[in-house]
């Protein structure tokens, strides 16, 4: 039998929590409450304004039905509106706010530092290599993902 150490999918819920707990602890030594998916949310919306919620959701590889708790907490601070969609009354469009714009360029340095911390026991060449295998094991697995990332 593999040790378990040595299984693929340990380690990928292994990193992912370490991800989350250091995303959380810069974020929050810099003064804000965002979590990742927030963060991707807002980053997201901020790169393509008007976009709908469920376009947001298979951009940023969350699920549709639970997008809708990211954007409320999202619009409860002010960070972002949420509008009918003039094409289809059933889409919400999806905008940045001043407040969000300000939180986006504040927050930057706290997330780039989680990014680096994140990838701290590695040389530059090895995080490299391990993010050219990560996006290649990601690629290869998206389709069977409850929530595929949908770019394009």
């Amino acid at each position: 039998m593999t040790d378990l150490y040595d299984r693929p999918g340990h380690l990928a819920r292994r990193f992912q929590q370490i991800a989350v707990a250091i995303f959380h602890a810069e974020v929050a030594a810099a003064g804000f409450d965002l979590t990742p998916v927030q963060y991707a949310a807002l980053a997201e919306v901020a790169v393509r304004p008007g976009i709908d919620q469920a376009t947001l959701a298979g951009r940023i590889a969350y699920d549709r039905t639970t997008i809708t708790g990211v954007v409320d907490r999202l619009a409860q601070k002010g960070f972002l509106t949420r509008d009918l969609s003039p094409r289809d009354r059933r889409a919400r469009v999806l905008m940045v706010t001043k407040a969000g714009e300000e939180v986006l360029a504040a927050i930057e340095p706290a997330v780039d530092a989680a990014q680096r911390k994140m990838l701290d026991g590695l040389t530059p060449e090895e995080v490299g290599t391990f993010l050219a295998l990560l996006k290649k094991a990601i690629n290869a697995g998206n389709a069977l993902s409850r929530a595929p990332l949908k770019v394009g």
